[in-house]
């Protein structure tokens, strides 16, 4: 399999990252780039007195805009570059706090960050079960960011991967987080592989650096023989 370049976890202006949403997309042109999602930060956790975040609806829709805008550039001028509008949300943020900001259906994907526990895992269930029956539409893709399978013992990764498969959830290799994603987690990846679930690359990139950094994670999509995990990701995104 040829993979594409392809980086669905990039941070902008609107949050912590270094570079405005124009210059990410100018230079993801530049490397060639074929998808990629800028994924910026929303929560009222602690992390939120640190790091700038999407903290208010007036926000958020000025960074759809913006994406909307560089989405209709591409297409304008024939670039074959896919530009996905998304939001990386911290699931220890209150349940109100999302309901009352995020409207799903104007994104295109959706990471969620810090799964680590039942209990986070029940209030995520929660959450996407609200979604589907507030908005009738097909809600976006939904991933798991930097996911670190240590959290759960082998019975709780049962749950996690039943619930992935239910709610068609993906699993993201980080190439900031290789080590949640090491040949000690075979056990969890061999799951994931015979549940077909998907499992997409993901490069938390905060400046230019490390736009296309995806040769470790292309490597270990590899080595766990999830290339047609990969594939069925790319149809989803299709």
């Amino acid at each position: 399999m040829i993979f594409p370049k392809l980086n669905l976890h990039i941070h902008s202006l609107f949050s912590d990252g270094q570079n405005s949403i124009d210059q990410i997309v100018r230079e993801s042109l530049k490397l060639r780039m074929e998808y990629i999602a800028i994924t910026d930060h929303f929560t009222n956790t602690w992390k939120s007195d640190i790091i700038p975040t999407l903290n208010s609806f007036a926000k958020i829709s000025r960074y759809l805009e913006k994406l909307n805008k560089c989405r209709s550039l591409l297409i304008d001028i024939g670039e074959n570059l896919k530009l996905y509008r998304a939001i990386e949300i911290d699931v220890n943020s209150s349940g109100s706090y999302i309901k009352d900001l995020i409207q799903p259906d104007r994104f295109d994907l959706i990471l969620f960050e810090y799964l680590d526990s039942n209990k986070r895992l029940n209030f995520l269930k929660n959450l996407i079960n609200g979604w589907r029956e507030t908005y009738q539409k097909k809600l976006p893709i939904i991933g798991l960011a930097h996911f670190d399978p240590s959290r759960f013992n082998n019975i709780q990764i049962e749950l996690i991967i039943k619930f992935l498969k239910d709610y068609n959830i993906f699993i993201e290799f980080n190439s900031r987080y290789p080590q949640f994603y090491t040949i000690m987690y075979s056990y969890f990846f061999q799951k994931i592989r015979k549940s077909e679930i998907l499992v997409a690359i993901g490069c938390d990139s905060h400046d230019l650096t490390n736009l296309c950094d995806i040769s470790n994670p292309v490597d270990m999509i590899k080595y766990y023989h999830l290339e047609n995990n990969f594939k069925n990701l790319l149809n989803s995104l299709k």
